[in-house]
């Protein structure tokens, strides 16, 4: 890890986490608007400019006239429709060339005016090869549903989706260190309890998105519209008939993402009785109460979501929210790792 701490790179950093954010949230949208497989082809260089004329138009409405998803979807779908589907995963390359260069531009700016000494630049190599990762991955996704299928594998969405977490998780880690410093290097603090239940809710979380990317890849969301109960019983039968369904079955897994976030509610207090007993700082606690209100958050937003039907506007907010979730198990864990080393 770095220890040099600089203001303007924590910044960066911090928006840096921003546009990560709105990247895996405008990327939300473009699934729920079925936008994802309206282009075809990834050119990287040459595919910043959308088509220009009525002939560009009509030959990229041909080539995905070709596809799985035009021909059992979208076949009466006209060329003004198809505009605005291109348009929004057009936005969403555009968006994410855009946070590739907010990210490459700073990090040798901040490396040629020795902010990142060249010493401590891996954390930040490991951000720029996570992000072409997460771009090959994207790619690798949408060619899923362009061969004999019209939607993308969930599988590789879910990665694509693991992936942009993992950024996101590098950048904001090493913000903080920015803001409350670096753990110490070689230093092998004690793991306290609050520290050990973070590190176990964050990854119970990690669980809970990944199977909520798999819930959006297989649209399992649209399988039942009722809450508590799915098909009127709390557990339908045949969920678990099989080892598959977990990863297989849009009802089982459904079912999965539904139930598997009462656990985070059940953590928080744990957490906080444990921070409150040990006398943390005061900014700890009243943090913990906010993440008790999130987590309270993001459950009412996934019911809603259900009873509505998969509501494209209510899923976003549910999905950004998770984003925050995510972000504050990230602070927790930084925090109280931080305060371990201190004590130790």
């Amino acid at each position: 890890m770095p220890q040099t701490r600089d203001k303007a790179v924590m910044t960066w950093l911090f928006t840096f986490t921003g546009v990560v954010a709105l990247l895996v949230v405008f990327g939300g949208y473009v699934r729920l608007t079925r936008s994802g497989l309206s282009i075809v082809e990834w050119n990287p260089v040459s595919g910043i400019m959308p088509p220009i004329g009525q002939q560009a138009w009509e030959e990229e409405f041909a080539k995905y006239q070709k596809t799985p998803e035009y021909l059992h979807v979208n076949s009466e779908m006209t060329l003004p429709e198809y505009k605005f589907i291109f348009y929004m995963e057009w936005i969403h390359r555009i968006i994410a060339r855009l946070a590739g260069l907010f990210y490459a531009i700073p990090v040798f700016w901040f490396l040629f005016r020795k902010k990142i000494p060249t010493r401590e630049f891996g954390i930040y190599f490991a951000m720029g090869m996570m992000f072409i990762a997460q771009a090959f991955m994207g790619w690798y996704m949408v060619a899923s549903g362009l061969i004999d299928r019209p939607s993308v594998s969930h599988f590789r969405l879910t990665i694509h989706l693991l992936f942009a977490l993992t950024l996101l998780a590098l950048a904001l880690w090493t913000a903080l260190g920015h803001k409350f410093g670096f753990h110490s290097a070689g230093k092998k603090a004690k793991w306290s309890l609050p520290s050990k239940l973070a590190a176990w809710s964050l990854a119970l979380l990690i669980l809970q998105i990944a199977y909520g990317g798999m819930t959006a890849g297989l649209k399992a969301g649209h399988v039942s519209d009722t809450w508590p109960l799915m098909f009127g019983k709390w557990i339908p039968p045949g969920l678990f008939s099989s080892w598959i369904n977990p990863f297989e079955m849009p009802q089982t897994i459904v079912f999965i993402h539904r139930w598997l976030a009462w656990l985070g509610l059940v953590a928080v207090p744990a957490v906080f009785y444990f921070v409150r007993r040990q006398n943390y700082p005061r900014d700890i606690q009243r943090g913990l109460l906010w993440l008790a209100g999130v987590v309270a958050l993001q459950i009412t937003l996934g019911v809603l979501t259900v009873l509505s039907y998969v509501n494209i506007v209510l899923a976003l907010v549910h999905q950004a929210n998770a984003l925050l979730l995510f972000a504050l198990g990230i602070y927790f864990l930084h925090r109280f790792r931080a305060l371990d080393e201190t004590k130790s």
